[in-house]
């Protein structure tokens, strides 16, 4: 395959799951693995048949449980990415 003229190699493989920490409610665990899925707040609302707002209230919880500021900080720290 060429980007920009250069020949690219594209690699995929598979992660380990990710890891849920004991301390997390049911809900929560159900909303950290969307958010390692990408999910967005109304993705994961309309999937979960909630509020939006619920589900920020949920995502600001795990936040502060897992210790991180973002989407992103959370789902390293559930091992849904690898930094390298």
């Amino acid at each position: 395959m060429k980007v920009g003229g250069e020949e690219v190699a594209v690699l995929s493989y598979r992660l380990p799951p990710p890891t849920l920490p004991a301390n997390l409610s049911a809900a929560e665990r159900i909303v950290a693995l969307a958010l390692v899925g990408g999910l967005s707040n109304s993705e994961i609302a309309k999937a979960r048949k909630t509020s939006v707002r619920t589900v920020a209230n949920q995502v600001a919880s795990l936040f502060q449980k897992l210790g991180v500021r973002s989407r992103a900080e959370a789902v390293v720290a559930l091992g849904g990415l690898h930094r390298p």
